[in-house]
């Protein structure tokens, strides 16, 4: 369990009167919800130097809870849940993750129940990305996907290769392409990342006419932590990124000794039996 790793920063059952709901009655008058949360950090520096600044403020993290979950209403408590989960987290740079639990006492449901709850867990997550173009303002498109990835809230850009020209794969004739990867830091699941990215391929009038044809951006996910995962529209690892040269090398450059998590060698052991093979 990823949770296990890291240690943890309980705040149990805060009382906060809000106004989420769906009835009139809920979103007028308000009622009680109590929050339990568990912060996952690593105490260990604050431990060892007993400085605040090294730790997360449970006080602080309180106080911040207790307001914005009475500015922000909303009607399901899963939306409740969701936003202030995603909302610590960015709050809150020291935090690895959060288990988060929304309780809700006085439930409109006329049965005699004790509380109705939601409890979530969400983590930031590493994802490495490949990028390519081959038309029209190749060195533009990449920067600008870049910076799109960068500046949305839920995710942040933390490494980028150098630009590499390469020959264009799959047989295609057509220009040589730009190629680069990226380490990215990000709150969204792998189908919510891919989704993103098709929206930023989308802003570069990405068209998908030809298979490994041209294209203005070209933007993959090689690997979501150490995560195997195959749906119908996304596979990760991506099933290639050990035969490709332009997503071996800048992924040696950022990322050296990162394991593929199904053949359980580095990027710079995949590149270098590559490279053996021709």
């Amino acid at each position: 369990m990823k949770t296990l790793q890291y240690d943890e920063i309980h705040v149990e059952n805060l009382e906060v009167f809000a106004n989420h709901g769906v009835f009139p009655e809920e979103t007028s008058l308000g009622q009680k919800f109590v929050i339990s949360l568990t912060m996952y950090v690593d105490t260990r520096k604050a431990g060892k130097t007993d400085c605040l600044e090294e730790s997360v403020h449970y006080g602080e993290v309180s106080s911040f809870m207790t307001a914005y979950t009475k500015e922000h209403p909303r009607k399901l408590i899963e939306a409740a849940a969701e936003d202030l989960a995603e909302t610590v987290l960015l709050q809150y740079p020291l935090l690895k993750g959060v288990t988060l639990e929304l309780k809700k006492p006085w439930a409109p449901v006329g049965l005699p129940l004790e509380t109705v709850s939601v409890k979530i867990t969400r983590f930031w997550h590493t994802a490495y990305l490949a990028l390519g173009s081959n038309l029209g303002d190749k060195e533009g498109y990449l920067n600008q996907a870049i910076k799109e990835l960068d500046s949305a809230k839920d995710c942040q850009v933390e490494k980028v290769s150098s630009y590499l020209v390469t020959e264009p794969y799959g047989g295609v004739e057509q220009d040589d392409f730009l190629n680069a990867c990226l380490k990215l830091k990000t709150l969204l699941s792998p189908q919510e990342l891919l989704e993103r990215l098709h929206e930023i391929e989308q802003n570069a009038h990405r068209e998908r006419l030809v298979h490994w044809g041209p294209r203005t951006l070209d933007l993959d996910i090689l690997l979501y932590d150490d995560e195997v995962l195959e749906t119908e529209d996304l596979i990760i690892p991506h099933v290639e990124m050990q035969l490709r040269d332009f997503v071996l090398k800048p992924m040696c450059e950022i990322a050296p000794y990162k394991r593929h998590p199904l053949l359980g060698k580095t990027m710079t052991q995949l590149l270098c039996e590559l490279e053996e093979k021709g």
